[in-house]
């Protein structure tokens, strides 16, 4: 009789995916949209297929490729940091793996796929009194992007464009952002790589 394979099943990309073994230095993410996408796509947590989540309101356009880490959780120790930081209280994770923006000149058209990042910073984000961290990384490997090693070498265009996106793109076009939306900081590498950390303790006390 012929023997099945062990693994015949897709694994689930949020918790069957592993981070990497250089994690938080080189993270696997798991990309859901791209720049080409008119519609937003995320993750269904429970089958973990990709489903609609709604059109892209107007023309906000997602300004990289975009998906989360797997294996990561925002919760406890990742709001921990963020009311540290920010000085607010009562701020608690959002429940979710933690955002990656994952920036390349590579014309990368679709999601469903895995991708090697480095990740260069983040913003602090707060939406409706959650943390929601968004790591900024680059393509492994991406010669164009090899140079920017920390958040502070991108283009300040490039930086407004990100934070233009995350603040509006649920809102209305004239209405500016979200009144319960903001990003309280921009940070560098060394903080990335500690809200990284913090996610994966997250996931390791509430999943394993």
């Amino acid at each position: 009789m012929e023997k099945k394979p062990k693994n015949q099943f897709q694994l689930h990309p949020w918790h069957g995916i592993k981070i990497g073994e250089s994690a938080p230095n080189i993270v696997t993410t798991f990309i859901e949209i791209t720049p080409s996408d008119s519609v937003k796509y995320e993750i269904d947590k429970a089958s973990g297929f990709l489903k609609v989540d709604r059109p892209q309101k107007f023309s906000n356009i997602v300004p990289a490729l975009y998906g989360f880490i797997p294996q990561t959780y925002c919760a406890e120790e990742v709001a921990k940091i963020c009311m540290e930081k920010s000085g607010k209280t009562n701020i608690v994770g959002d429940g979710d793996p933690i955002d990656v923006c994952v920036l390349t000149e590579r014309n990368i058209t679709h999601g469903n796929i895995i991708v090697p990042a480095i990740p260069i910073g983040g913003f602090r984000m707060i939406d409706g009194g959650e943390a929601d961290d968004k790591i900024i990384a680059i393509l492994k490997g991406d010669e164009v992007y090899d140079d920017w090693s920390d958040l502070d070498k991108c283009p300040e265009s490039l930086i407004r464009r990100l934070k233009h996106y995350f603040l509006t793109y649920k809102g209305i076009p004239g209405e500016g952002a979200k009144p319960n939306v903001e990003i309280t900081h921009v940070y560098g590498k060394e903080e990335a790589l500690k809200v990284i950390e913090a996610s994966q303790k997250d996931y390791h006390n509430h999943f394993e």
